[in-house]
């Protein structure tokens, strides 16, 4: 098969709707209460839906806002990587709302979810945006921009970036409740519950100990990008609001289908942001989690 062809091949997703905020729960049962909305503003999950209901981060333009790429990007090649958004009125908007420190944010991921990067581009006053962007291998990925534009609501407006060139999806990982990523151990409670609010709990630890003082990172101490295997349907959830900095970091949102999904937890810890990196199966009867713990894939490729 060729590229493009392997390219359109994997870029069809599934057609699932992908509605509320995501739910991992600790077994709570009947659903856990909503739980109270945190001081820094709420979650990215209030956000990630159009009016329409429409699933973040699915459709390039929505409610009259447009993601439009300027750049293109070749495997192995730091690109300095543009975009505007468009707004009703057809012009590139320039004023933003600030939400979680910055006035968009960005997220970059391979097609088959085994590569993440966080990113914070920049903004020049004609309302484009450029953020340093390196893509190391040929691929189909997918770029979010999630965003508040001054009197209107959030959107995550979703888009595709194609990297030339012979590649091979890579698997899913298998679902596990441990991750991995640069000495520390992160630890996962709480089970995806289709269709109710509910809970997840990330616990982590260094060297066989708690991590107590972890430095917050944009308003927090802990952020939870969530993708839907297949369509990538986009979460953003941030979590409850607490007083201590570790080691658990507590999240509330919602799944309305079973599946699988990929889960991104990025953390600050001595002056260092890392990513640790989950699937977990929603749905009933879904199978023990893998005991071994996952090494997250990619570090180079999260940037700040």
């Amino acid at each position: 098969m060729n590229t493009a062809s392997k390219l359109g091949a994997y870029a069809v997703g599934l057609a699932v709707v992908f509605g509320g905020a995501l739910g991992v729960g600790n077994a709570v049962g009947e659903g856990a209460p909503a739980p109270a909305r945190p001081s820094h503003g709420g979650t990215h999950a209030e956000v990630a839906k159009s009016q329409d209901d429409t699933p973040g981060g699915l459709q390039v333009s929505q409610n009259g806002y447009t993601l439009n790429p300027l750049t293109t990007v070749k495997a192995g090649e730091p690109t300095d990587f543009r975009f505007t958004v468009t707004g009703p009125d057809g012009k590139p908007v320039t004023d933003y709302q600030v939400q979680h420190d910055k006035k968009l944010h960005f997220i970059v991921v391979s097609r088959d979810l085994a590569t993440f990067q966080h990113l914070h581009p920049e903004q020049s006053g004609d309302g484009v945006w450029s953020v340093k962007l390196t893509l190391a291998a040929p691929g189909a990925y997918r770029a979010f921009a999630d965003f508040a534009p001054v009197g209107g609501s959030g959107l995550t407006l979703g888009m595709d970036v194609p990297v030339a060139g012979d590649y091979e999806p890579r698997v899913l990982p298998a679902v596990t409740r441990t991750a991995q990523v640069d000495g520390y151990t992160v630890s996962m409670t709480g089970d995806l519950v289709p269709g109710q609010a509910s809970k997840l709990t990330l616990s982590v630890s260094k060297d066989g100990r708690p991590v107590t003082d972890l430095q917050p990172y944009l308003g927090t101490y802990g952020h939870l990008v969530a993708l839907r295997a297949g369509d990538l349907a986009y979460l953003h959830v941030h979590p409850e609001e607490s007083d201590t900095a570790g080691p658990e970091i507590t999240f509330y949102a919602e799944v309305p289908s079973g599946g699988d999904y990929r889960l991104f937890l990025d953390f600050q810890h001595a002056g260092k942001v890392r990513t640790a990196d989950f699937t977990a199966q929603a749905g009933a009867g879904q199978p023990k989690p893998a005991a071994e713990p996952s090494v997250s894939p990619s570090h180079d490729d999260h940037k700040h």
